[in-house]
């Protein structure tokens, strides 16, 4: 399944081809300015409690100690990144891999920024590797994107043969609530979904500040926040084929490829996240069997 915002043909250095020597050049001054920070986690299942087997970051990337509010079953843990922020030059990797049959439940105490640039392109990548048996939930707060940002954020899931998934990504274009629309600058988003290599989901946009996508009834509608829910489905999901509840004319969800998809376009990130939480509740409750048990920092 793949879905267009607004994609065009991205230049050489970003697409994988071989880079020009101006390219490279530009490249390099990326390399020179701004944070560089990495984030490596490891989970595995020891003597029936999922802990969190290395950790190993470089830079302003880190996480807060493993807590365990569900018993031993589940580790939940906090990504903290101290600046607050991702600035035009900056450069983000986080690496998730639970072992066989772990459990871990991913969040960020609060939104994501990307701040305006003086013409650099911040980035962040994101890769999920989970084993059979493991489950990875991932429910990070929203990315807010400044007017004038320039910024790239990829998320790559992939799983072993029984193994589960589910996860959002929440995207708020601009201030609006303060008078500052995103009208100038551009964020590239792309998530992909793939079990035992073969791609299930694919999905690429690309928002312009001041475009006319965002405004368009084919495109946002002007609109300012956007988010898709993914979650995996087991052949014994029954509580997950009945119609989903959510936001009428903003939200939807549907079946595909052994997946559950949810969409929301609307302009509040609040209802984004009760619409998905509510999604992710009752996809717990149907495939895991295990009721929800949403992240203590939430409460804060």
């Amino acid at each position: 399944m793949e879905s267009v915002a607004d994609w065009s043909e991205e230049p050489a250095r970003e697409s994988g081809m071989n880079p020009t020597k101006e390219s490279a050049r530009e490249s390099a001054m990326e390399n020179a300015a701004g944070w560089r920070a990495s984030l490596a986690l490891g989970f595995e299942r020891r003597d029936g409690k999922t802990v969190l087997a290395t950790r190993c970051h470089h830079g302003p990337l880190v996480v807060q100690k493993p807590f365990y509010p569900e018993a031993r079953d589940t580790c939940h843990v906090y990504i903290v990144h101290p600046p607050g922020g991702v600035a035009g030059g900056d450069a983000l990797e986080v690496d998730l891999h639970l072992a066989r049959d772990a459990r871990a439940l991913i969040t960020t105490p609060g939104a994501a920024k990307m701040y305006r640039s003086a013409g650099l392109t911040a980035r962040l990548a994101q890769r999920f590797r989970v084993e059979s048996g493991a489950v990875l939930e991932w429910m990070p707060q929203e990315t807010i994107v400044h007017s004038g940002a320039q910024a790239t954020m990829e998320t790559e899931i992939d799983l072993d043969a029984g193994a589960h998934f589910a996860g959002w990504e929440i995207v708020c274009l601009g201030l609006p609530a303060s008078g500052k629309p995103f009208d100038a600058g551009s964020f590239r988003q792309g998530m992909r979904l793939s079990r035992g290599g073969e791609p299930l989901f694919l999905d690429r946009c690309r928002f312009e500040g001041g475009g006319a996508m965002l405004d368009a009834p084919w495109g946002l509608g002007g609109n300012t926040v956007c988010g898709v829910f993914l979650a995996t489905l087991g052949p014994d999901a029954e509580g997950m084929a009945t119609p989903f509840p959510g936001v009428p004319g903003r939200s939807c969800f549907g079946r595909v490829d052994g997946l559950l998809v949810g969409r929301y376009i609307g302009s509040d990130p609040w209802e984004a996240k009760k619409v998905f939480i509510g999604a992710w509740a009752r996809w717990r409750e149907s495939v895991l069997q295990t009721p929800p048990c949403p992240p203590r920092i939430w409460n804060t």
